[in-house]
């Protein structure tokens, strides 16, 4: 009998070593929530589990883009909705102005009003703006077309929306409505029925622009509403399989843990057995 080198308590150390090693990983799992905390629980896992990580966080912020492209178009729908009404009122006074019931005197005061009107489609146009992003002109300032409008909608380059139309939704760009303004602005005399009625044709033509336009921006509205569906469905779906992969099982892990804990209390055991067979060494020096 050897007591210089106590190979069973060596043994049965070496094995408690482990097994308290495995009962600290299931209790970082247990604490965490999580089978992956580390790249040595799960290499590959864990590379996949964080480029479905990346993926969904993507998606999100796209989530977020398109809903605020929509906030952006409502914006801009709604100001050409008050433009629409403005024309519509126009359009009832050019009537009324070219009756002959109307008098001269009448049709001066119709033309004041259609000047007003035509002053606050403009500042209308020139006001209307998302995050100082101009919608229905090129600025504040500028009166000429507003530029195309791309809006990000996926994790790659190409996954994009386009809003195409140029909008210049003021009397420069509404077709007409720069030459109605200025007859309507002249002298009493040269503002009768005849006038009134050209006027008529042209605000219809404004009127069909302004719709051509805001058909485009709803038509993009339905288009990101689509795209943020889909989005919101793939987001889910994502996380349920980074979940599979990342998310520990508290059954399974529990049970583990429960496995483990006992192993170590009986190495333990163990080891002091094997350091109290040493002692019957001393039986034979007595």
């Amino acid at each position: 009998m050897r007591i210089n080198t106590n190979i069973a308590a060596l043994t049965a150390q070496e094995a408690n070593t482990n097994t308290n090693n495995n009962l600290r990983n299931s209790l970082e799992k247990l604490s965490s929530g999580l089978r992956i905390n580390k790249a040595s629980d799960d290499a590959s896992g864990l590379a996949i589990a964080d480029k479905l990580r990346t993926q969904a966080s993507s998606i999100n912020q796209a989530i977020s883009n398109g809903n605020s492209a929509v906030s952006l178009i409502q914006i801009a729908d709604k100001a050409m909705g008050e433009q629409s009404n403005i024309l519509d009122i126009v359009k009832q006074k050019l009537i009324q102005a070219a009756t002959a019931t109307t008098s001269q005197e009448g049709r001066t005061a119709i033309a004041k009003d259609v000047n007003k009107l035509l002053t606050q489609l403009n500042e209308i146009a020139s006001q209307t703006n998302y995050n100082g992003i101009s919608l229905l002109q090129a600025s504040a300032n500028s009166k000429s077309a507003s530029t195309d409008l791309t809006f990000q909608m996926g994790e790659k380059s190409g996954n994009t929306a386009e809003l195409t139309a140029a909008v210049q939704a003021n009397s420069t760009g509404l077709q007409g409505m720069s030459a109605l303004k200025t007859t309507t602005g002249t002298s009493a005399a040269t503002f009768d029925a005849a006038t009134a009625r050209t006027n008529m044709a042209q605000v219809d033509s404004a009127l069909n622009q302004l719709n051509g336009w805001r058909s485009d921006f709803g038509s993009t509205q339905n288009q990101i509403e689509s795209a943020v569906r889909n989005m919101m469905t793939q987001v889910t779906n994502i996380k349920a399989a980074e979940s599979v992969i990342r998310d520990v099982d508290y059954a399974q892990e529990s049970a583990n843990f429960n496995k483990q804990n006992i192993i170590s209390q009986a190495g333990t055991y163990a080891l002091s057995q094997a350091n109290q067979v040493q002692q019957n060494v001393l039986k034979l020096l007595q």
